[in-house]
């Protein structure tokens, strides 16, 4: 079992929804998030306001998928989220050494969905 988490640019959030849900991916933990990577420093526009001092708005998502889904669910993340420039995100892949589904008591890999 993996942890996968994504930091990507708001406005991809929906085209990276769509290539989870093509690839059976469906359950996600969507926060809003600030922060800053390579592109610290510089301005940029997101819906018409200017955003500057390096925290720009961006979307995490927080995956917990079984083995098989790891690299469909990498891939669907890249395809969805990839502008080509600076600041499209990050992914970072977690082991996850237990999950627990609270309503059931169910453990492991069933009880991620």
């Amino acid at each position: 079992m993996k942890l996968i988490v994504a930091i990507i640019q708001p406005h991809k959030l929906e085209a990276v929804k769509r290539e989870l849900e093509a690839v059976n991916v469906n359950l996600m933990t969507v926060s809003n998030v600030l922060g800053q990577g390579r592109q610290k420093g510089v301005t940029q526009f997101y819906r018409g306001a200017k955003e500057a001092g390096g925290l720009l708005s961006k979307v995490r998502l927080d995956i917990a998928v079984n083995e098989a889904f790891v690299e469909p669910t990498i891939t669907a993340i890249t395809k969805g989220a990839r502008t080509g420039d600076v600041g499209d995100g990050k992914i970072f892949i977690i082991d996850l050494h237990e999950c627990i589904r609270i309503s059931s008591s169910e453990r492991g890999g069933v009880a991620i969905g």
